[in-house]
Parts: structure tokens; C-alpha cells; sequence
């Protein structure tokens, strides 16, 4: 991220002015599995960043396009504990989707962009250990203020079935408007004839965060594992379905009338690892 949205520190630098982004920038990468959890949100400054047309370094670690392939180097401390994460990620779209979408409308300030709905994903990491490929999404987005300025919330799914992906974007704007991007692919581009999404309730978290699900009609969805339980933000593995086979689901929820809030906000850092501070 080049302009943390969740720093608090770019937050603070923020409100007293003028902030430059490149002095929060920042890489989170997130391991689930078996032998335990693995987290990273390592924040540095402008001195630590170098970027290209296809390449962006920041400190050690470092993401570039090799050919078809996004490459992801990794080499990072985990927070809170600062155990190494060392190794590499590979990621081959299998289609790619060249229309960003407006999230906040007419106004154009905030862009989201799901550039390979459908790709192939190969782990290779030496520390902690782990080895295994899969399939994978990459989205980007991007805006000219704070999120919070513009969304109150709001849920993100990327559900994978055997022949199809779906993706649904539902935001809750501060102007009061609601919306819902949907986005349905086959193995060569967007589906046109896709049946509209069906919102249903996950439940909610221990943080009683609200888990909204736009998913196929009559699919039942159903938690199963919560990966990220947090005061504001919620990320889940859901089952479910997707063209009438089984379909695996991961969706996010965001509240930002929770980020913003001080008790929040003085938590954070504890999330966080800061280096290279100016």
C-alpha cells in the first residue's frame, strides 16, 4: 500500500496536514493454516520505497510483473512477535479484467480494479516453512482522500467454483447511497448473462462485526473458519455455491465508523510494525 488506509500513524500526520503517502507505505501479508497464524504490516518511509513502471520495492521485500507472472518476494518480520517471513509468491492470472470500477460514483475519488478474477497462486517460503499453489484473485484499488471520507463500509467476496468466479463489491456510502458491483466470470471473461447475487446474513463476529454475503441465489452459504476477527474489520472462508457446484468464498467486512473511532485507533500499533520513521 503506498498510503497506508489503516496506519494510524498516517492518520495523525494527516490531520495536523499535508501528508505525503510514500512515507506510509506499507506490505501485509497473511498466512493461515494448520501450524498456526502468520502476520505482517510493516510500514516504512519514503526512503525505503523504490518504484518502476512493473516493479515496487519496499525495504527488503519486493513486487514486480516477470513475464505473465506477479512476483512477490517477501522478506519481513511478523507482528507482534517479529518472527521471519521469508520467501515467494507467484501469481499467473488466468483472465484478466481490464474495467476498474468507481466505487463512490459520480465523484471518481475512490477505484477499484479486479485485474485477474481468476488466477493460479504458487507459495514458495523458506521461513516459516510452506510449500503449495492454488487459485487465487488480485484486485487493486486506489483513492485521492482517507476511506473514511467517503464509505461508512463495506463487504467484499471472492467466491471460486469449478468452471466460474464470482465477485461482489457492496458499499455503503457517506452520502447515504448504497451499492453492489457484481462481477461473474468463466474461464475466458466476463459472464453476461450471470443470475444477480442474493444478499444473506452471515453471522456475526465475536466483535459483532455485521458479515453482509452477496452469493448465488438459494446457495445457503456457511462459515467455515473466521480468519481475521478485529473491532472493524472481519475476514471469513465461507462455503457455498456458485453454476450449481460447490464453491469456496472469501469475503471481507470493513467498518470504518469503527476504524475511526479512538479506542480503535489506539490499538492499531500493536498490529503494526513501523521502520524507518523520519
Amino acid at each position: 500500500m503506498i498510503g497506508n488506509v489503516f496506519s494510524p500513524f498516517y492518520a495523525a500526520a494527516r490531520a495536523r496536514g499535508p501528508a505525503n503517502p510514500l512515507d506510509f507505505a506499507a506490505i501485509n501479508v497473511a498466512i493461515y493454516g494448520r501450524r498456526g497464524a502468520g502476520w505482517v504490516l510493516t510500514e516504512r518511509s519514503r526512503a525505503a520505497v523504490a518504484r518502476e513502471r512493473d516493479r515496487l520495492e519496499l525495504g527488503p521485500s519486493r513486487i514486480a510483473w516477470a513475464g505473465d507472472a506477479l512476483t512477490v518476494d517477501v522478506d519481513e518480520r511478523t507482528s507482534p512477535f517479529g518472527r521471519r517471513m521469508r520467501g515467494r509468491v507467484r501469481v499467473l492470472p488466468e483472465l484478466v479484467h481490464g474495467v476498474p470500477v468507481r466505487l463512490d460514483g459520480a465523484r471518481g475519488a475512490h477505484a477499484w480494479w479486479p485485474i485477474a478474477p481468476r488466477s493460479r497462486v504458487e507459495v514458495e517460503l523458506a521461513e516459516p516453512s510452506l510449500r503449495f499453489a492454488g487459485t487465487g484473485y488480485l484486485d487493486a484499488n486506489a483513492g485521492r482522500e482517507p476511506l473514511e471520507r467517503a464509505f461508512a463500509g463495506w463487504s467484499w467476496s471472492r467466491t471460486h467454483g469449478a468452471s466460474r468466479t464470482a465477485v461482489a463489491y457492496a458499499v455503503d456510502r457517506r452520502d447515504g447511497t448504497e451499492e453492489v458491483f457484481e462481477r461473474t466470470f468463466d474461464a475466458r471473461s466476463l459472464v453476461l448473462d450471470a443470475p444477480r447475487l442474493e444478499r444473506s446474513a452471515l453471522p456475526s463476529t465475536r466483535w459483532r462485526m455485521p458479515r453482509p454475503f452477496h452469493g448465488e441465489p438459494g446457495a445457503r452459504p456457511r462459515v467455515t473458519r473466521t480468519l481475521e476477527d478485529t473491532p472493524f474489520y472481519a475476514r471469513t472462508e465461507v462455503d457455498g455455491a456458485l453454476a450449481g457446484e460447490p464453491g469456496r468464498a472469501v469475503h471481507e467486512a470493513l467498518s470504518l465508523d469503527r476504524f475511526v473511532a479512538p479506542w480503535v485507533q489506539f490499538m492499531l500499533p500493536y498490529r503494526m510494525r513501523r521502520e524507518g520513521a523520519r
